[in-house]
């Protein structure tokens, strides 16, 4: 299972939200290249950028900053604000590895297609559900799209890449939806990447026993719940035997 250490971006700095709130927002720090050095050093291969400016405005705002993401040595997946075909190839111009498509994959499932088609596995989507249910537009409007039956669909148009996050657990530190995960195992085709509320050692392994893909660690990193090297050294199975 692969690691996915987060770095969410709002005016060039790194931040957390809780709950997807731009109104309860915590700043880490005023240096993403730095954040990010300190994952490298730690052993991480994998970096998720969130683009909160893009995400709330609907047009990528942080090209500056992800540009100089990419010159780490981190697969880099970057997401928010990706509305059109030009978005995506403008972040992947920046050396961007994995583009996630969000609220446009689920309001135009037909250029989502389109998409998928044409750039397959450098796409992921996130999913992002609550109480069962598809949400978009920052988490404000909840459609009546079953989260997982969505799942199904992008794999269907050649997405592999999914980030499930069930965002009543995202930021609080409470654990993550493993029962989701169990479920989403049975969609043949798709790489689930774990996402919101992951916070424990006891969490990882058992995503990595289900056979997860990956596992984005943001809020747990920041507070120091986990550490981030000790995540990688279990997501890869390489625990020390007692």
């Amino acid at each position: 299972m692969l690691i996915f250490p987060a770095v969410d971006l709002r005016d060039g700095r790194v931040v957390r939200l809780r709950q997807g709130d731009y109104d309860r927002m915590t700043v880490y720090s005023d240096d993403p290249v730095e954040v990010a050095q300190g994952f490298v050093q730690a052993g991480s291969a994998c970096l998720h950028v969130v683009d909160l400016d893009g995400a709330r405005d609907g047009n990528p705002q942080n090209r500056a900053v992800i540009g100089r993401l990419c010159a780490l040595p981190l697969f880099t997946e970057v997401g928010g604000g990706m509305r059109t075909q030009a978005d995506v190839e403008a972040t992947l111009a920046l050396g961007v590895d994995r583009v996630i498509l969000g609220t446009a994959a689920v309001t135009d499932f037909d250029w989502t297609a389109r998409m998928g088609k044409l750039y397959g596995d450098k796409l992921a989507v996130g999913v992002d559900v609550k109480d069962g249910f598809v949400a978009i537009h920052g988490w404000k409007t909840v459609t009546d799209i079953p989260g997982f039956e969505f799942c199904r669909r992008v794999a269907q148009v050649g997405i592999r890449t999914v980030i499930y996050t069930d965002i009543s657990r995202d930021g609080l530190l409470e654990g993550t939806n493993l029962a989701a995960y169990e479920r989403l195992r049975a969609v043949e085709g798709l790489q689930v990447i774990a996402s919101g509320g992951v916070s424990a050692e006891s969490e990882l392994r058992a995503l990595r026993g289900m056979g997860v893909y990956g596992a984005i660690i943001g809020q747990a990193l920041y507070t120091g719940t986990l550490s981030l090297a000790r995540a990688v050294t279990i997501a890869k199975g390489e625990e020390p035997a007692c």
